[in-house]
């Protein structure tokens, strides 16, 4: 089936990102480190740099946001992992695999694609193509995501150590959320 090898193709690459959010990946992960059991004591928030990433992507996704990549290649960077190995540390320092992540992405990267499924089950558009249009997508959709925490953690330095910066900035994107917390009063004492 086209979805299976389409799901399989995506999974295989390694998105680019910014060389400019490199010093961001940096202060919040322990990108370039590996996995040790220090990261709580220097204050890091996420482990591996792609866990970020995820963030950001997700950003850029409730935003309903993209930011294209910058066209000079030589200011772009990749994780070297590919999207496949992402969330699949084993159970190890209290830490949980969280392998249903990549579904979700390619979910939300399909129902939010122009990919013609049609012509790509016909083999009128090639497999390469539709996993480019994905690809594409999801980086810039996360690229606005780190745009965004950028910005925010210069206009609010600390912001995002408090324990809930990031569910703060997704419920700000669901309007139904906000109203509701807008909305409340607090109960009466009579």
């Amino acid at each position: 089936m086209a979805t299976e090898k389409l799901y399989d193709k995506w999974a295989a690459r390694n998105p680019q990102w910014e060389t400019k959010y490199e010093d961001l990946i940096k202060t919040y992960c322990d990108y370039g480190k590996g996995e040790t059991s220090l990261r709580e004591a220097r204050g890091k928030l996420f482990g591996a740099g792609y866990e970020l990433y995820i963030v950001a992507f997700f950003i850029g996704l409730y935003a309903n946001q993209r930011r294209p990549l910058i066209e000079d290649t030589t200011k772009r960077k990749e994780f070297g992992w590919a999207i496949e190995n992402w969330g699949n540390i084993e159970k190890r320092l209290g830490r949980t695999p969280y392998p249903k992540i990549r579904d979700y992405m390619f979910a939300a990267l399909i129902a939010r694609s122009d990919i013609d499924f049609i012509a790509l089950d016909k083999g009128d558009l090639s497999l390469r193509k539709a996993v480019d249009m994905l690809m594409q997508s999801m980086e810039e959709y996360a690229n606005y995501g780190f745009h965004f925490i950028k910005e925010k953690g210069e206009d609010i330095p600390n912001y995002f150590y408090k324990e809930d910066a990031f569910l703060g900035i997704f419920l700000q994107f669901d309007a139904s959320v906000a109203e509701s917390t807008d909305e409340e009063e607090p109960e009466s004492l009579d």
